[in-house]
């Protein structure tokens, strides 16, 4: 008995030593990099330039995306602290503001693109993404053309849902590929809004899915539902950047956590946590409503809700659980109330 319990202790030992010195992708989502457009989807340019320096303070190497999301997947990253930086929309700031101090640095991005709005004010014209395409260190990929909600609406037909979705999948993946001559496998969801037919739709045809709940990319993430911390003026000031920049993926597999779209409100969320991890030192918060309770069910398994009902279309459940080195795991569950209005 004493043999086996021992053997035990030094099996946790060393997964607790193995969770502890692998790193995982950080992706960074922006919109506009702008003092003057609206201050929910902004970040200011001195903040983003304070942003950028403290990557660099932080000697993260800044990573093409589609490459760095593939590695962190299979688990290949090792001990390399990566990020990669990712614009949705492809406003005009972004070729105005960021692009230069982009170059500056040499760091790699990728602009997400609703083809439909390309040259609209506010917007980036086909000539200009066509210049940053022509840029090594710059990815064009698809953001839909008409930046629609594309879950499935109560009481849509089936039909109508398909016709319309794949109609917006795959006519901005085809003008891409008019228009600057690519095709890449990568896509972000308008609005971080996704269920589980969608993510089917993804699959089917091999693209990459990138949502807007928080989180890092890591060997347990979902390839079509992966997170990216939000970097708005309200999510990406400095004095909480760096726990988010040095963040892993709790390891909680993906795959058995639900899509979101809202059953009960509010909802539970249940998971299982690595033997290796304490379920005393993990905490948890949902939007709005702070820090929620967290009830242990055995086996290392635990169950969340919110105390009160959500309001909102979209909102999260986050949680965390220190590392040893001082970093945190982390897990973001989006969810989806298709009752409430779209935007």
């Amino acid at each position: 008995m004493a043999r086996h319990t021992l053997s035990l202790a030094f099996g946790l030992l060393l997964t607790l030593i193995s969770l502890n010195v692998r790193a995982d992708l950080v992706v960074l989502q922006y919109h506009h990099i702008s003092d003057s457009t609206p201050p929910s989807t902004s970040t200011s340019v001195s903040l983003f330039e304070g942003q950028l320096d403290m990557i660099a303070s932080q000697k993260l190497e800044v990573v093409a995306l589609q490459t760095a999301t593939e590695a962190a997947l299979r688990g290949d990253l090792s001990d390399r602290k990566q990020v990669a930086i990712t614009f949705d929309d492809a406003y005009d700031s972004v070729y105005e503001e960021a692009a230069p101090l982009l170059e500056q640095r040499d760091y790699p991005y990728t602009i997400f693109v609703n083809t439909d709005a390309v040259g609209s004010r506010g917007y980036m014209t086909w000539e200009q993404l066509r210049e940053l395409n022509e840029q090594e260190r710059v990815t064009i990929a698809n953001h839909s053309h008409d930046h629609g909600h594309l879950a499935r609406r109560p009481g849509e037909r089936q039909d109508d849902w398909d016709a319309r979705v794949d109609n917006s999948l795959d006519r901005a993946q085809v003008i891409l590929q008019e228009k600057l001559g690519i095709d890449v496998p990568m896509f972000a969801y308008p609005y971080g809004e996704f269920d589980k037919d969608l993510e089917t739709k993804l699959s089917d045809r091999g693209w990459i899915g990138f949502g807007q709940q928080s989180g890092a990319i890591g060997e347990t993430s979902g390839i079509t539902r992966l997170p990216r911390f939000p970097m708005a003026n309200a999510y990406g000031q400095l004095g909480n950047l760096k726990d988010k920049l040095l963040s892993r993926a709790l390891p909680v597999d993906a795959n058995e956590l639900p899509a979101g779209v809202l059953a009960d409100n509010p909802p539970t969320l249940e998971f299982r946590l690595p033997d290796a991890l304490s379920v005393n030192r993990l905490s948890c918060f949902a939007s709005g409503q702070g820090r929620i309770e967290i009830e242990e069910v055995g086996d290392s398994s635990v169950r969340i809700t919110a105390p009160k009902a959500f309001d909102s279309r979209r909102f999260r459940y986050n949680c965390t659980h220190p590392a040893n080195d001082g970093s945190y795991f982390w897990l973001s569950q989006q969810w989806l109330d298709l009752e409430q209005p779209e935007d």
